[in-house]
């Protein structure tokens, strides 16, 4: 049985981690603010471009732009997969690294190749020590991110698809649903799809261009990309502190229950050294008496 002095020492190592994750606690609860701040103002606009988009690739010739066109013979596949820099935080990278896991099989078992661009270490350091082929990375991207390293990741997007490295491009990111719930999100970026047909009265618009079409395409197209990595980098932001606060929470409740759990074995302890103290003294008062 562990002395007292054990209990004790083991009863402070959980107080100060219970300290530390706390703290985590704040520091993530205090970011998530921000980030839902900025991803919830966001979203409605890039929800919006993406049905533009859509609807629009669905009326236009594919011939209009690159990015509209379907390759006849699609070998390999880009996937731009988002995941955090730092653990701590929950299931958050594991399930977007399964889901990432699980698109690459299904797409290798249809004999296609998936090169990556990974967003964030916990991704990268996965697939690195699978030798995996990684086209390009981008780490430590997430304290101070803004709209420029969204272009710099759309760029390379953009250039593998043009230039006939890829020809579909996938991206992965954390979808925020509310604090509890954060889920996997797969969207295809290029080339862009056309929306589902709707039979809503209207739904037949067609579109007028000015400047000519081609024209506006060229400076269009590129946007709607940025737009919507840089939607994938505030999803998968806000979702990341959402889980680290969700994780510390139910760590800080682990530690009290630890806490309590070995102040009793304490107590008994305590009580037990108590007790064979008492035996002794009354052992050798017995003995002096006969």
């Amino acid at each position: 049985m562990a002395t007292l002095r054990d209990i004790r020492r083991k009863i402070g190592a959980v107080k100060k981690t219970q300290q530390i994750t706390k703290a985590m606690n704040m520091v993530a609860a205090a970011k998530l603010r921000g980030a839902q701040q900025r991803m919830e103002g966001f979203r409605p606009y890039a929800g919006a471009f993406a049905k533009m988009l859509g609807n629009m690739a669905g009326r236009v010739e594919p011939e209009s732009h690159p990015f509209f066109q379907q390759a006849e013979r699609v070998e390999r596949v880009g996937l731009v997969l988002m995941t955090a820099d730092r653990g701590l935080c929950g299931s958050f990278n594991v399930n977007l690294i399964n889901t990432a896991v699980k698109f690459i099989r299904e797409k290798e078992a249809a004999g296609l190749e998936v090169t990556l661009i990974c967003v964030g270490r916990k991704g990268r350091d996965f697939f690195r020590r699978r030798k995996r082929e990684i086209l390009a990375q981008y780490v430590d991207v997430w304290n101070k991110f803004d709209f420029s390293n969204a272009v710099t990741v759309a760029r390379e997007v953009m250039s593998a698809f043009l230039t006939g490295g890829v020809q579909e491009v996938h991206l992965i990111h954390s979808s925020f649903i509310n604090i509890a719930i954060q889920r996997p999100q797969l969207v295809q970026l290029l080339p862009v799809k056309p929306a589902e047909a709707e039979e809503e009265a209207g739904a037949s618009t067609e579109y007028l261009f000015e400047p000519p079409m081609e024209q506006f395409l060229e400076y269009l197209l590129p946007k709607y990309i940025n737009v919507q990595v840089y939607h994938g980098f505030l999803e998968s932001s806000a979702s990341e502190h959402a889980a680290r606060m969700t994780a510390m929470d139910n760590a800080q409740s682990n530690c009290k229950e630890m806490i309590n759990t070995l102040t009793i074995v304490m107590n008994k302890a305590r009580q037990a050294a108590i007790t064979k103290e008492l035996m002794d003294i009354v052992g050798g008062a017995e003995a002096l008496k006969g």
